[in-house]
């Protein structure tokens, strides 16, 4: 909630625990809460490369932040959600959606572009999840492979989603009952 530094800090560090790989970039947008010399020397001391948009390309951010909508805004909408009861209801959502996403929705990669004459025709890959381009990338280690693979097993897409749309439900109920306070004083 905010966007201090001292706020996106941790939560940067957070995502750096939980992935199965070593963060070897980051790759920001221009505001302030990035851009600044905390989040600087934390990825100078951790190895990370800190960037933010191409160089000469002010035009950048759509690219930095494509899937804004395509998971968190699919997911949450446009609502204001300013409280910290809708903080921690929003952070429940955002664990499972990161968990049904990563392991069950696939996406397909655009491989090249080809222009003829007036049309530009984009070639993709076949559609895999990001569980699956994980996996067939050997990056990760044996023991690391076991683990993400008993956890794909270990998951219910549907038992997920259900999970998600009650506690989306849940932040909606308290969303409009803070309008209706909100309206009445």
């Amino acid at each position: 909630m905010g966007k201090a530094q001292s706020r996106v800090y941790p939560a940067v560090e957070n995502i750096r625990q939980r992935l199965p790989f070593p963060l070897l970039g980051l790759d920001s947008d221009n505001g302030s809460e990035f851009i600044n010399g905390l989040l600087n020397r934390y990825c100078q001391s951790n190895n990370i490369t800190f960037t933010r948009s191409r160089a000469y390309r002010k035009n950048d951010n759509c690219y930095v932040e494509q899937k804004n909508y395509s998971v968190v805004r699919r997911f949450l909408g446009y609502a204001r959600f300013d409280t910290d009861r809708e903080l921690a209801i929003t952070k429940e959502i955002l664990k499972l959606v990161e968990i049904y996403v990563n392991f069950f929705q696939p996406s397909a990669k655009l491989i090249s572009k080809i222009r003829i004459e007036n049309k530009t025709k984009k070639i993709y890959d076949t559609a895999k999840t990001p569980y699956r381009r994980l996996l067939e990338s050997g990056i990760l280690i044996q023991s690391e492979e076991v683990q993400i693979t008993q956890t794909y097993h270990s998951l219910n897409p549907m038992d997920l989603r259900r999970k998600i749309n009650k506690l989306i439900q849940k932040l909606n109920q308290v969303n409009r009952y803070k309008l209706v306070e909100s309206t009445n004083t």
